[in-house]
């Protein structure tokens, strides 16, 4: 039994949904309240499950498991179902680093620690925080969408099935729509995002679909 530390808001845990969904796992959803005021990953409880005190986790068998991009790798490795990497090397590593553009470069500079340091500790506006969200997506997704235009034309990124790189991309997609970032000028991504939540596993997984 797989039991997910989740946040319906949080898209590192929107990847982990994803993923298990596409692969049929059954799984426990946790929510750990992550919002601005409600800190439950900062609980003394939490920390005693996740000492990173973030989300998502997986707890299995009594082991813990951290950090979505790994978890995501364990789940491929570990479940049965449709693979979420593909088997040649050189497109494998395409896939990871289209992937991680997102997880590694956009996503680490708008999660919530950065965004509150930026407001609590050197007193930043929610205007300048919203134009800080807004670059550093518009930045990645425009190496992203080159990168997307430059692959061969196919029903998915990397071929006719999503992989991590749709995974990721599809909860940052939802982060731009959150907060309201101007994604019009890029119409690849745009295609892949809506290809993929037409799909069962990601409109599952979607935040409106979580509990509370």
């Amino acid at each position: 039994m797989i039991r997910l530390y989740d946040y319906r808001f949080s898209s590192a845990a929107y990847r982990v949904r994803i993923a298990l969904n596409i692969k049929g796992a059954s799984y426990e959803a946790v929510s750990i309240n992550i919002a601005p005021g409600a800190d439950e990953q900062l609980s003394e409880a939490y920390r005693l499950v996740n000492p990173q005190m973030r989300v998502p986790a997986i707890e299995v068998d009594g082991k813990l498991g951290v950090q979505s991009m790994a978890i995501l790798e364990w789940i491929d490795e570990t479940l049965p179902g449709p693979a979420l990497l593909p088997s040649d090397p050189w497109t494998r590593l395409r896939v990871r680093a289209f992937a991680d553009t997102i997880a590694c470069d956009i996503h680490p500079l708008n999660n919530l620690s950065p965004r509150a340091y930026l407001r609590n500790q050197l007193g930043r506006s929610e205007e300048e925080m919203r134009r800080w969200y807004a670059h550093w997506i518009t930045v990645g997704f425009t190496a992203l969408e080159a990168e997307a235009n430059d692959l061969p034309r196919q029903d998915f990124l990397f071929g006719a099935v999503p992989t991590i790189a749709e995974i990721a991309l599809v909860p940052q997609m939802a982060n731009a729509r959150r907060f309201n970032v101007n994604v019009s000028s890029f119409p690849r991504l745009l295609e892949i995002d809506a290809a993929c939540r037409a799909l069962e596993p990601f409109r599952r997984a979607a935040p409106e679909h979580q509990s509370e």
